[in-house]
């Protein structure tokens, strides 16, 4: 493991050094407007923020960026983007039939955003407190979260799709186990659904998965969580009997309908 480790910080740093100094600014550009520039100010006078350091991870959605913590603890901090018509159509089957967010998806997009970054922090906080493994939140702000980094020196831990074909069958079969459990906890415990769970939103740290990126998980009340939920396990299934020889997937679904059967 040591050295499948040491292989993947390679990759990743050499694919970090090859962004565009044109690349960077429009980055910079695009995240750190003055809002947003407030918001992190806010966070360090609270002495959540001391030190903002590079980028982990972009998306469509959002910037990761590691940080340090007033105690020097690494922290990774997300900022979700405020000016992007995609984000809001992505969120837009997530928002629907939630009465929270209606009226100001119509009215007001930043305002939406803050509303969405605090519900990752609260889905955060749920599952963190019921036994998930998930980054240990922070705090938030605006459009601003923090939380812990997951990760090693400044690199986050890779994905479960980035290193899967560099694992052995054994280690491969502990993190599919590890991670049922994980998702029996976030559902009969935590009573959330993921809504996104996949191969892209685990990540693999000394054998263990780390389920991330919960912004989107609806709870069980929810009209579309049945929806989800299913779409969230066969995505997991259809990964996992790629490379594993598994219980069929009615079995696997089992002990999550077993424990939401108990509940009616």
């Amino acid at each position: 493991m040591i050295r499948k480790r040491a292989r993947w910080l390679k990759r990743f740093k050499d694919e970090s050094e090859r962004v565009k100094d044109a690349d960077m600014f429009k980055i910079v550009e695009e995240v750190f407007d003055s809002i947003t520039m407030g918001f992190i100010y806010r966070l360090e006078s609270r002495k959540v923020l001391r030190e903002l350091k590079g980028a982990i991870s972009s998306g469509k959605e959002s910037r990761v960026y590691w940080a340090k913590g007033w105690d020097g603890e690494d922290l990774a901090v997300k900022i979700y983007l405020t000016e992007t018509s995609e984000f809001k159509k992505s969120i837009r089957k997530y928002i629907e039939g939630d009465p929270r967010f209606e009226r100001i998806y119509e009215t007001d997009f930043r305002k939406l955003i803050y509303e969405w970054a605090k519900k990752e922090y609260r889905n955060l906080k749920r599952m963190y407190e019921n036994g998930v493994r998930v980054p240990k939140p922070v705090a938030f702000a605006g459009n601003v979260l923090v939380m812990k980094f997951i990760g090693e020196d400044g690199y986050r831990a890779p994905l479960l799709v980035e290193v899967a074909e560099e694992l052995d069958v054994k280690e491969l079969e502990a993190i599919y186990l590890d991670l049922k459990s994980q998702i029996e906890a976030l559902i009969c415990k935590a009573s959330l659904v993921h809504a996104d769970l996949s191969e892209y939103n685990v990540m693999v740290l000394n054998g263990e998965p780390w389920i991330i990126d919960v912004s989107q998980a609806v709870d069980l009340g929810h009209p579309k969580s049945m929806e989800f939920l299913d779409r969230d396990l066969l995505n997991i299934y259809r990964f996992f009997s790629e490379y594993l020889d598994i219980e069929p997937l009615e079995e696997f679904r089992g002990v999550v309908l077993k424990c939401l059967e108990a509940r009616v």
